[in-house]
C-alpha cells in the first residue's frame, strides 16, 4: 500500500471520523470540542486511532440507552447555524445514514489513489462478524 499517498489525503479520510464524534456529542455522548484538524492526524495510523477512539465513545453511549431514549428530544445546532430540535432516534438514524455518505467519499479517493476499498456493505460486515457469508 502507497502509504504516503493516502497519508497526504487525512483531511477527507478526518471528516468522517469528525463528524462521527460530532454527532455522538450532539446525542449527548462525549464531548468533541472543535471538529477534528487534519493536521493532527497526519498519519494512518494516527488517524485509526482517533476513529478507535470515538468508537470506544459510540459503544459506551449506545449501551447507556434505554428505549424511551429515542423519542427524547435533542437541540443542536451545526456550527453557527440555527437550532434544530429533533427525537434522538431520529439524528442517530441521520448520523448513520450521513456516515454512509462519507464512506462514499473515502472509497472514492482510494479508488482515484489506484486501491480497490473492498466490499463494505453493511451485510458483507454482518456477515464476516458472524462467520457467514453473505
Amino acid at each position: 500500500m502507497r502509504v504516503s499517498e493516502l497519508e497526504r489525503h487525512t483531511t477527507t479520510a478526518t471528516g468522517p471520523t469528525s463528524a462521527e464524534w460530532g454527532w455522538l456529542d450532539r446525542c449527548g455522548g462525549p464531548k468533541r470540542g472543535d471538529r477534528l484538524n487534519p493536521q493532527d492526524y497526519p498519519t494512518v495510523e494516527s488517524l485509526v486511532r482517533a476513529w478507535s477512539r470515538v468508537e470506544e465513545h459510540m459503544r459506551g453511549f449506545l449501551a447507556g440507552l434505554k428505549d424511551e431514549d429515542l423519542t427524547r428530544d435533542i437541540e443542536f445546532a451545526i456550527g453557527g447555524g440555527p437550532k434544530h430540535v429533533v427525537r434522538l432516534g431520529d439524528l442517530m438514524q441521520h448520523s448513520a445514514v450521513h456516515a454512509v455518505h462519507h464512506r462514499g467519499q473515502v472509497a472514492l479517493l482510494l479508488r482515484a489513489l489506484g486501491y480497490q476499498p473492498g466490499n463494505f456493505d453493511l451485510l458483507v460486515y454482518v456477515g464476516e462478524k458472524r462467520s457467514v457469508p453473505a
